[in-house]
């Protein structure tokens, strides 16, 4: 199948491996930034398949894994209060708040459902009006669009019943609070190309000139990822940082504009917390004052105490590359999917889900 194919190929694969073996002189440690890409780089041994002198580190580039126990406090308060049903992708039914989960919140009779797009839940606003529906808005940048949209739609059918609790996540801030970070060993990024396909790859350009760190964005494919783990080690080799773009039948320099311009028409970027890095300046997308009616913070007035982190993960130390899934005392044992201590061993684009899973450690 043309398009899919050509970057599972195995021989193509292998070639681009022994000039990465080539080209590398001296040690570099990787970040790939999504969790999907390092679901592949797992699944598919790519990890094995790599020069000893090449390490990769996975960063917090899964959404799932980073919505902090507050939000998820937040989200199981909205959907224990009468006459409201709360909205939220399947993946974060399990993910742990600083009690219990939404799952157990469900359990105990509050009404969540599962809903695979945020323009359901104005559907099922629309189809309740005696209800109060609240979508958790989870995501990174990639999401953001669909969840503008919804908003703009319930306002323009005059719908008032429906309202997001936003929980967006930005990419350059987190990879600039880990450069910052004293503990620091990143060498370069493979930056996420489904990201990049809707913001473009300008705004990666001071991260790299500041810092002095090559950034390639890729795809998910294999030929995709060692495409730039190549491309990355060049710039490293020849003492270059620049941002690169190896996903260019996805990627444009300025990204989608009519996704772009639904994300300014609705939210305002905001500070965030994020499990296990804890509050990064400018990191998340809040709903605006233009839509704040649609704000469920505001709303509901929800204010709740700050939430602690399960003490026992790890996961901040795995996002920041400083562990692998595995360096945790719990990993396989205490914590596992049917019982994680933490998000990245519940969601399908988590670390620990994938080394779990796939990884000759656990098999």
């Amino acid at each position: 199948m043309k398009y899919v194919t050509e970057y599972r190929d195995p021989q193509q694969v292998q070639e681009i491996l022994q000039e990465i073996k080539r080209v590398v002189t001296r040690p570099w440690t990787l970040m790939e930034i999504c969790g999907g890409q390092t679901h592949s780089l797992v699944k598919n041994g790519l990890l094995d398949m790599l020069p000893e002198l090449i390490t990769m580190v996975h960063g917090p580039g899964c959404p799932v894994c980073v919505t902090s126990a507050g939000i998820l406090d937040e989200a199981i308060w909205l959907a224990k209060q009468p006459g409201i049903i709360l909205c939220s992708f399947g993946d974060m039914l399990r993910v742990p708040g600083s009690e219990i989960s939404l799952l157990e919140a469900k359990a105990e009779g509050a009404d969540i459902r599962i809903l695979y797009s945020p323009l359901e839940a104005v559907q099922l606003a629309k189809d309740n009006p005696d209800k109060e529906v609240v979508f958790l808005a989870v995501g990174f940048e990639t999401t953001a669009p669909a969840n503008a949209l919804s908003v703009i739609q319930a306002n323009k059918l005059g719908i008032r019943n429906y309202s997001i609790l936003a929980s967006h996540v930005l990419v350059p801030p987190a990879m600039e609070a880990i450069l910052g970070d004293p503990d620091n060993a990143i060498d370069g990024f493979l930056a996420a190309g489904h990201v990049c396909a809707i913001m473009g790859t300008e705004e990666y350009d001071p991260i790299a000139k500041k810092y002095r760190t090559p950034i390639v964005v890729t795809g998910f494919e294999p030929v995709d990822l060692v495409q730039g783990i190549l491309m990355t080690v060049q710039q490293l080799e020849k003492g270059e940082s620049k941002v690169e773009n190896q996903y260019a039948r996805s990627v444009q320099r300025a990204g989608n504009r009519l996704a772009r311009e639904s994300i300014q028409e609705v939210f305002a970027v905001s500070d965030r917390d994020w499990r296990g890095l804890g509050i990064i300046p400018n990191s998340g997308y809040e709903v605006n004052q233009q839509y704040s009616s649609f704000n469920a913070r505001i709303r509901f007035d929800v204010c709740l105490p700050s939430a602690i982190d399960n003490k026992g993960c790890i996961s901040g130390e795995i996002m920041k590359g400083l562990k692998l899934p595995f360096q945790c005392p719990f990993f396989g044992t205490t914590c596992r999917p049917e019982h994680p201590l933490g998000a990245p061993m519940v969601s399908s684009e988590g670390a620990c889900a994938a080394y779990y899973q796939y990884s000759p450690i656990t098999q």
